[in-house]
């Protein structure tokens, strides 16, 4: 299929009214009020295979992917079934990736800004303020497990500080005082890492990601060690299914791969856009998704399977397993591993994105500093640690919030590949000129509002309604699946009337 958007590099070579604004390229026609210097196209596009891969082991290597992946091997599934699950998933992420990365690598332009084209050049800040307010929850839930590392830590190292660790003794918002020192530390530190920019940012996890394999390579051959391999089993359970009966649950674990990446998944483009072509980004999420993933995996239940001969109890929880080795030196560094895991995944999942996000609803006084510090210091006051400790409470406001993922990557998704054709105007995403493309009605596409309506209601109902629970697994897919087929039949005979509308405006 013939590839017609106009690149960023396109855009540098023509120079004509350009003007270059550190790594942006912002042309006199586009409105300040959709533009700065952080949602412009791209001047320079530098990234390779290893920063995408990089990217991706940032993501996977956490305490939540740790804890995701050993749950996977303690679903009552031989080890076999478990891998065949595992990899189906994490290749339909890889396929899934490849298609949202194209956009936002061609034109050099992040997640909110070629949201325009489909939703509309004000409309866009719909599926920006939803990814947002997603990520601002997940940034506030992984710093504080992160925190819990250094708690661990400081009550090792000066066992006098217990009682400030006790909330009933000293706390104050459901956290102890101990517990909002941990708390702080770690934010301070990840909004340092984010305010020195996004070349710091791609240091920073192009280390992070190796690091925590290190660790993890060295933990596993302590305990195993310790175990010894005839101890160290592939099922963490029971197996419970065999035949038929597995398959259910083996599509129940796919969706769950599926469903612990698809936000980073949807926003993907805010990374995909500094990649230097898009070969980079199918290699670099080769090596990745499939091949890293697989490889933690094994880890993680090496690891995992080890801590019940060596422990005396399974121990899924990373950080509780180094807390159990009686080293100093190794406690130090597997909690230091973990805490500069979660900074990793933190910041390229839930700080850069909000950052773009946020920006995006005011780019003219919101910047992508600015826009990143809004979700930080939200994190805050929505006290992620009581969200995290009442299942219900979280269970209700992340699901529903995710069931608004899966229609918005099936509105993204159809609009560019099935719609468009894999054509976008670049300089029409920052007009608010009404004879600009993605004007549509008022700045909003009708076409996806319509479309996300039924197709983010039926997955919250699914999450809500105890009668469509055994649903609620595949939320994901059926919002996309809704959101793809409605968009593809409105969005045809909307554009057709905007195109009319257009034309006798210039008459």
């Amino acid at each position: 299929m013939m590839q017609t958007t106009a690149t960023p590099a396109d855009a540098a070579q023509a120079q004509g009214g350009h003007a270059a604004h550190g790594n942006a390229l912002i042309k006199p026609s586009y409105d300040e009020r959709l533009t700065n210097e952080d949602l412009a196209p791209l001047r320079k596009q530098t990234w390779g295979t290893y920063n995408i891969f990089a990217f991706w082991m940032s993501d996977v290597h956490s305490v939540g992917g740790y804890i995701t992946a050993g749950s996977l091997f303690a679903l009552g599934l031989t080890s076999w079934q478990v891998l065949v699950s595992l990899l189906v998933g994490i290749v339909i992420v890889q396929y899934f990736c490849n298609l949202v990365a194209k956009p936002s690598q061609v034109t050099g332009t992040p997640y909110p800004v070629i949201c325009r084209a489909s939703f509309g050049v004000l409309g866009a800040n719909i599926p920006a303020i939803i990814r947002g307010l997603i990520a601002v929850a997940w940034y506030g839930i992984q710093t504080y497990l992160a925190s819990s590392a250094f708690l661990v830590l400081a009550l090792h190292f000066f066992p006098a500080l217990a009682p400030y660790a006790d909330v009933r003794l000293h706390g104050f918002a459901g956290l102890s005082t101990l517990g909002w020192a941990a708390f702080m530390v770690l934010w301070v530190l990840q909004a340092l890492v984010f305010w020195t920019g996004m070349e710091t940012i791609r240091k920073f996890i192009d280390w992070a990601g190796p690091a925590v394999y290190v660790v993890m390579i060295a933990l596993a051959i302590w305990l195993v060690n310790k175990a010894g391999w005839e101890n160290v089993n592939f099922t963490l359970s029971f197996v419970k299914y065999t035949g038929w009966e597995a398959v259910p649950v083996m599509l129940s674990a796919i969706a769950l791969v599926v469903s612990y990446f698809s936000g980073p998944m949807l926003n993907f483009g805010d990374f995909s856009r500094y990649a230097k072509d898009f070969k980079s980004v199918k290699r670099g999420n080769f090596w990745g998704l499939p091949v890293n993933f697989l490889g933690f995996s094994l880890l993680t239940v090496i690891t995992t399977s080890a801590t019940l001969p060596v422990f005396g109890k399974l121990i899924t929880d990373p950080v509780e397993t180094v807390s159990h080795i009686d080293s100093t030196f190794a406690m130090l560094l597997g909690a230091f591993t973990f805490m500069t895991a979660t900074i990793g995944i933190n910041i390229v999942a839930n700080f850069v994105s909000p950052a773009f996000d946020f920006s995006n609803v005011s780019p003219k006084h919101i910047s992508w500093r600015t826009g990143g510090m809004i979700a930080a210091v939200a994190s805050i006051f929505i006290t992620p640690w009581n969200l995290y400790n009442n299942p219900q409470v979280i269970h209700y406001t992340l699901d529903v919030l995710g069931a608004f993922i899966g229609p918005l990557f099936g509105i993204l998704i159809a609009d560019y590949y099935l719609v468009r054709r894999q054509h976008v105007q670049v300089d029409d995403l920052y007009t608010l000129n009404p004879r600009g493309r993605y004007w549509y009605r008022n700045g909003f596409n009708p076409a996806a509002v319509a479309t996300m309506i039924p197709a983010a209601i039926i997955p919250i109902l699914c999450v809500v309604v105890p009668a469509w629970q055994a649903a609620a697994n595949y939320s994901w897919f059926i919002g996309m699946g809704i959101a793809l087929v409605l968009y593809r039949q409105l969005a045809p005979r909307m554009m057709a009337g905007h195109l009319g509308r257009r034309a006798a405006s210039q008459a």
